[in-house]
């Protein structure tokens, strides 16, 4: 059976499609509309439909997403592309195009995929971390992406940060979602670089900070290793609850090769164990593994409540 996954953007939305051993068989790119909730379900509904002229025999749609869907009624919220919050995506796409759709938030997406043929593929239990923009997560077990009655597994970047330290951390970092000190505050790429204008009034990228550091800056070395302390609290929660056989990284931080030497050093302080020899690896399909997630929904989803299935 072939698969189509749609990774839906701010500012694109991308199709790719795999056939049944993940090998990408098409991919086509459009703009995201934003006149309009109306005009984008009709652009959704033109390119599929375009990829159903160009193909000889059916396929599955998964459709992956930068926000939340309500478990109680299936509509939208929490979307970095406004138009499709509060909407039945699920149902309209599904009366539009004639066929089921399967809808995930795009950090579950990212880590099926990277569990089911990706850097995690060996592991069990798959844990996948995005630090972006925001901080997304997802758990797979057993190639099957695992969604909760309460549709927010994996959404460790809103748990308050552990051990948080006025002294050490900061003033109180409230968060869009209402609570203050979300793990998001401190460890997303855009938690990194606001902390560092916060804190010493210079206003540089998070590869800017890094780069900074490399040379020999030290405040850009100082605020590395908070960092560092502060993704090693964060991940050793993670690990002492859930202990995956493998946590993949992606989003920009992942892309700092020093990472993957000083998170593992740091974590052991805050594990209860005298050692971390659970693997943290970068992505196999970087950008490219939210869509392909989306592409395996339709037969990877375990306890979905009804908005997944």
């Amino acid at each position: 059976m072939l698969r189509l996954g749609l990774d839906i953007g701010g500012t694109k939305i991308e199709a790719q499609l795999l056939d049944g051993l993940g090998v990408s068989l098409l991919c086509k790119r459009i703009a995201t509309p934003t006149t309009g909730y109306g005009d984008f379900l009709v652009a959704i509904t033109d390119l599929v439909n375009e990829i159903r002229q160009e193909l000889d025999g059916p396929f599955t749609i998964g459709i992956g997403l930068p926000g939340a869907i309500d478990p109680q009624t299936g509509r939208i919220k929490n979307a970095n592309c406004l138009l499709l919050n509060g909407q039945d995506l699920k149902g309209d796409l599904t009366k539009a195009l004639g066929q089921r759709v399967w809808l995930a938030n795009d950090a579950d997406c990212f880590a099926l995929s990277e569990a089911v043929d990706g850097a995690g593929e060996a592991g069990r239990v798959v844990f996948g971390i995005i630090l972006g923009t925001g901080c997304g997560g997802g758990l797979v077990v057993n190639r099957q992406l695992i969604v909760g009655p309460n549709a927010i597994t994996g959404e460790w970047g809103h748990n308050p940060l552990p051990g948080y330290d006025p002294a050490l951390d900061g003033p109180s970092q409230p968060c869009y979602c209402g609570r203050d000190n979300c793990i998001e505050r401190f460890v997303s790429g855009t938690g990194f670089a606001g902390r560092f204008v916060e804190r010493h009034g210079r206003g540089l990228s998070p590869i800017g900070i890094i780069t900074a550091a490399a040379e020999g800056d030290v405040e850009a070395e100082a605020h590395y290793d908070h960092f560092i302390q502060a993704l090693a609290h964060s991940v050793a929660s993670l690990i002492n609850v859930l202990d995956p056989d493998v946590i993949v990284l992606g989003g920009g931080l992942s892309n700092i090769d020093r990472l993957y030497l000083d998170l593992p050093q740091a974590l052991t302080p805050y594990l209860f164990s005298d050692r971390c020899i659970t693997p943290m690896v970068p992505a196999r399909y970087g950008d490219s593994s939210g869509v392909r997630g989306a592409a395996w929904l339709p037969s990877c989803v375990e306890g979905a409540t009804t908005w997944a299935i």
